[in-house]
């Protein structure tokens, strides 16, 4: 459900893990109980928020740094962070894009916490790698609905769109392996839009090194 190159996030990619080891009770899974696939997961974790936008951060990769910190250290959180919600691509259009939001806000409610905050990674965004997410946030319909599907469905359940955030999710790596993630040759240095990327990568062939940040948008949802 996630494109390679997001697996390898420098520091969502060295946490993730960690999420089933450290609080097991925020990950749920949707599965048929006939063939015991699997139809959606939300990964989620406990955080603390001052209930300000100014307080939403950095994105996703400073929330997780910082929620894992202060549960290692036994401090108290008052907030869930969602931190990926996915729909197996044969079980879309089923409605459980919304289900998987509900559950994050029920996990939250289960907790005793008192918001829920999201990162939001545009679904649509890709079409569009070169426009700045401050302004791709802003893009509605005609009927004044939200651009994007993903954003769309989070202000459809009642979420407050909170900023945008041009760096929430740092990857990095050779030159090798961003041509193996991506499948694209990247023969000179310079700027490249590739396969479903949010925002364009930099590639420093002499360094030997591509740098890619992605974008979101924050959303908080009430529970």
């Amino acid at each position: 459900m996630w494109r390679e190159y997001n697996l390898h996030g420098d520091v969502v990619g060295a946490l993730w893990s960690r999420l089933y080891d450290v609080v097991p009770q925020f990950q749920s899974v949707c599965w048929d109980e006939e063939s015991g696939e699997v139809l959606a997961e939300a990964n989620t974790v406990p955080c603390w928020w001052d209930g300000t936008d100014r307080g939403l951060g950095t994105g996703i990769d400073a929330t997780m740094a910082d929620a894992l910190a202060r549960l290692d250290a036994g401090q108290r959180a008052n907030t869930l962070c969602a931190l990926a919600g996915k729909v197996a691509p044969a079980a879309r259009s089923r409605g459980l894009a919304a289900d998987v939001l509900r559950q994050m806000r029920r996990v939250a409610a289960a907790h005793g916490l008192r918001a829920v905050i999201a990162p939001v990674r545009p679904s649509w965004k890709a079409r569009y790698p070169l426009f700045p997410i401050a302004e791709y946030a802003t893009w509605r319909r005609a009927d004044g609905l939200l651009f994007d599907p993903w954003m769309r469905a989070h202000e459809r359940l009642g979420a407050r769109m909170g900023p945008p955030v041009p760096r929430s999710l740092r990857i990095t790596g050779t030159v090798a392996e961003w041509e193996a993630w991506t499948g694209l040759p990247l023969p000179v240095s310079g700027s490249y839009v590739f396969p479903e990327g949010l925002a364009p990568l930099r590639v420093d062939r002499d360094a030997d090194r591509a740098d890619y940040w992605e974008p979101s948008v924050w959303f908080i949802h009430p529970v």
